[in-house]
């Protein structure tokens, strides 16, 4: 998300949003230490199942937790669904940019600058 934007802002509505997009919300599910929604049988055939929420820590604002489970590529074209898997990259990227405001290139880019934060020795400023 961008500076000053906050989940709740973006998707006020998160369960109906990953209805929307997935398939209906079955539960939650916890992972990593956050109780996320949990979409047991994806409506795409790509994905197995599909973990998102609202990942809190204390004294910054919430973030989106996403966990995509998804079957071997190869399975999927065999059963004639390769029309499913270019579907899927739609689906994760329109979700994406629709609850965090920002395009699969600026998530990109803050991802290496989270990394290359993080590969910065101790030692130099």
């Amino acid at each position: 998300m961008r500076r000053g934007e906050t989940l709740e802002e973006n998707a006020p509505d998160l369960p109906g949003l990953v209805e929307e997009y997935f398939g209906p919300v079955t539960g939650t599910a916890e992972k990593d230490g956050h109780e996320l929604h949990e979409v047991e049988d994806p409506t795409n055939p790509v994905f197995d199942r599909i973990l998102v929420g609202a990942a809190e820590y204390s004294g910054k604002k919430d973030r989106l937790a996403v966990h995509f489970e998804e079957r071997p590529a190869e399975d999927v074209i065999a059963e004639g669904n390769a029309d499913a898997a270019a579907e899927a990259v739609d689906l994760k990227n329109d979700f994406l940019l629709e609850v965090t405001k920002r395009d699969a290139k600026s998530r990109r880019d803050s991802m290496k600058r989270a990394v290359e934060d993080d590969e910065t020795p101790d030692d130099v400023a």
